[in-house]
């Protein structure tokens, strides 16, 4: 993986793992009248995009695309925000020891 998809899974991660914290995540997302989900499921979008370029691990992203959607839920939106924030910390690790591919 280059280092443009490690920054964005890297990021979407960062910003889903601030998301899933208890009140003050949703408390962002309220603030804000709801546009950190937008902005999330933009970046999850186009790291969809750079990743599958890159024959990289997508999943997180493409789970980080529906939580954007279904966040609008308080207690669903928590829940689907740590559920993606895990994924994305298992996919950023497991693809960081990987070796390239030449």
């Amino acid at each position: 993986m280059t280092s443009l998809g490690k920054l964005f899974k890297w990021g979407t991660f960062t910003l889903e793992a601030f998301m899933a914290i208890p009140f003050i995540g949703g408390a962002f997302v309220v603030s804000y009248g709801w546009a950190p989900l937008g902005i999330a499921f933009l970046l999850h979008a186009a790291a969809i995009v750079i990743l599958l370029r890159e024959r990289g691990p997508f999943i997180g992203n493409a789970i980080g695309v529906v939580t954007s959607v279904v966040a609008l839920i308080p207690f669903v939106g928590w829940f689907m925000h740590a559920v993606t924030a895990l994924v994305l910390l298992i996919e950023g690790i497991s693809s960081s020891r990987r070796r390239p591919h030449y």
